[in-house]
């Protein structure tokens, strides 16, 4: 891990896990802006967090910002917005998904994932730029894991706000070719985009600030490679990734029931039939054992648990 970076001072991160994503708490006189909002099940420990005296300690929340609309960076809009009664702002190209609740296109329901209903107040084009926390922010398109999402950057002191486009050791997942066809080139696009503003520090969605820029974009034009090699492992990935995320919220769940699953998750059925073609019990035993062997789950007794509690 490298070492910690020098953050502006009105720059507050909140590091949290893998089932709740990093939140940034941008302050200043002119309204205090909170970027992110964890996963739903988190909720009440975000609420908590931001409130604190690392965070508005009693001072109002002027406006939410999302990086991208997936489940763990949009959890806990609905009830922060309840709280400060403050306006929610997410990138515009994925406005239409929110306005229409679009549980597929957001990887809800479809991937066994969860967030509470929230109204969009306004939108983020790629191209803008934003004065949050005393600083000048320009909102990126950064396109790959999530097609509509944005990265938000400050030319002053070379600050990223990456979301789940580069984190120290990768990037979120991407969907395979045959499934998403603009979805690798996009990831390609994203991290040369990101090379080209010499970055001192990124705040990823997942993991501790770093200011190892460089040897982190080697590490993700590594996988990407691997990636663009290969659509099966592409969609393997991916596979597994969303299950072991599922299971962060589920907590423990019994590995007899890993074909049926496979079947009824549709983020998995679609992998399956765009990619692997086989059989439920060979899908699930492929997802199992890829886990088992990580380290990311373990057995207990019947069911399969994650390898470590989340903590919040």
């Amino acid at each position: 891990m490298s070492a910690a970076p020098h953050l502006p001072a009105s720059v507050h991160v909140f590091v949290r896990d893998w089932l709740s994503a990093n939140h940034v708490l941008l302050k200043s006189r002119d309204g205090h802006v909170l970027v992110d909002t964890g996963y739903v099940q988190h909720a009440p420990i975000t609420l908590a967090l931001v409130a604190g005296h690392r965070g508005l300690a009693g001072e109002p929340l002027a406006k939410i910002v999302n990086t991208h609309g997936h489940s763990d960076h949009v959890g806990g809009n609905a009830a922060l917005a309840a709280r400060y009664g403050c306006p929610i702002a997410v990138p515009a190209a994925e406005a239409p998904l929110f306005r229409a609740w679009d549980e597929k296109a957001l990887h809800y329901a479809y991937a066994d994932q969860s967030a509470d209903r929230f109204t969009v107040d306004e939108t983020i084009e790629a191209g803008s730029t934003h004065a949050w926390g005393g600083l000048e922010w320009r909102a990126l398109a950064a396109p790959g894991h999530d097609m509509g999402a944005l990265v938000f950057f400050n030319p002053g002191h070379r600050v990223l706000i990456s979301g789940d486009a580069l984190w120290e050791n990768g990037f979120g997942f991407v969907m395979p070719r045959a499934i998403d066809p603009g979805a690798l080139p996009a990831t390609r696009a994203t991290l040369d985009m990101i090379a080209s503003l010499d970055v001192r520090a990124v705040i990823p969605g997942h993991g501790e600030p770093f200011a190892d820029v460089g040897p982190a974009l080697e590490r993700a034009y590594a996988r990407l490679e691997a990636f663009e090699a290969d659509d099966e492992r592409v969609a393997r990935y991916a596979a597994k990734v969303m299950f072991s995320y599922a299971l962060l919220h589920r907590r423990r769940f019994p590995e007899a029931r890993m074909p049926a699953y496979v079947q009824e998750i549709g983020f998995q059925r679609d992998l399956n039939a765009a990619v692997f073609r086989t059989t439920p019990d060979a899908l699930a035993a492929m997802i199992v054992g890829d886990l088992l062997r990580s380290g990311a789950i373990r057995r207990e007794g019947g069911d399969l648990v994650p390898a470590a509690a989340e903590a919040g």
